[in-house]
């Protein structure tokens, strides 16, 4: 084990990353779950009978907020991204599992998180009000240089109390929330929906948000790979103002 870290041996990032782990996920999930109320046990025989009258249900389903429809189906992402995120995520708990990389029982690696160059890093006006714009160079490479050199000087003494023998779960209090980490995270539409709602910034919303950026690029992510899966959902939700029902 170093004494010193260095700059070779930690790495550090301005992306996410998520992948699609498994998935239970299709438009027929919401359709057999909505038509059972009037099919009963045939709800499964409607399925393929009329694909223009599914749409239709799909959205009907959606604008009237008739939501338990849209329960019946699950989505595993794997997420690598900063602490600071996922202490947002955890905001979100209905229709959520997590299961995050835990520093008790494994030495954390020296991964950190910083800002890329289209990260708007100024903050104007107050809050409710406020927008973020691009900074200069110059406070760039501050924020760059300062957060570097923060991140080597905490894991250095992170690595120098594991050497003389301090646990895991006590050591890793040094360090700071732009330390990678990674989980499992398992939704289903309407529970994906409603954090989307809230952590992505997006014109047809009928109601603005504005989430940090960081967790947006993981919504976006997640939303691609659920737009793949569930194309008549994904459309009724951007066609009803980007709400879950």
């Amino acid at each position: 084990m170093p004494d010193t870290p260095s700059e070779t041996s930690v790495s550090f990032r301005s992306d996410v990353t998520v992948e699609l782990v498994k998935h239970n996920a299709a438009d027929s999930d919401v359709l057999w779950a909505a038509r059972v109320s009037t099919a009963g046990e045939q709800s499964l025989d409607e399925l393929g009978k009329d694909p223009e009258r599914s749409k239709g249900l799909i959205n009907y389903l959606m604008r009237d907020r008739h939501g338990s429809p849209f329960e019946h189906n699950s989505m595993t992402f794997l997420v690598s991204a900063p602490i600071f995120v996922f202490r947002e995520f955890m905001r979100h708990r209905v229709g959520w599992s997590y299961n995050e990389e835990s520093g008790r029982y494994r030495e954390l690696q020296p991964v950190f998180y910083v800002p890329g160059e289209d990260r708007k890093l100024v903050q104007q006006g107050r809050p409710g009000k406020y927008e973020f714009v691009h900074g200069s160079p110059e406070q760039h490479a501050a924020v760059s240089e300062t957060m570097r050199a923060s991140y080597l000087e905490s894991y250095e003494a992170y690595q120098r109390m594991l050497k003389d023998g301090v646990a895991r779960e006590v050591a890793r209090a040094v360090l700071p929330v732009g330390l990678f980490s990674s989980m499992y995270a398992t939704c289903n539409a309407r529970s994906l929906m409603h954090f989307l709602s809230l952590r992505t910034k997006d014109d047809r919303a009928a109601v603005p948000s504005f989430p940090q950026r960081e967790i947006e690029m993981v919504a976006e992510r997640m939303e691609a790979e659920w737009a793949r899966l569930m194309p008549l959902t994904y459309a009724a939700f951007n066609a009803n103002g980007r709400q879950a029902p």
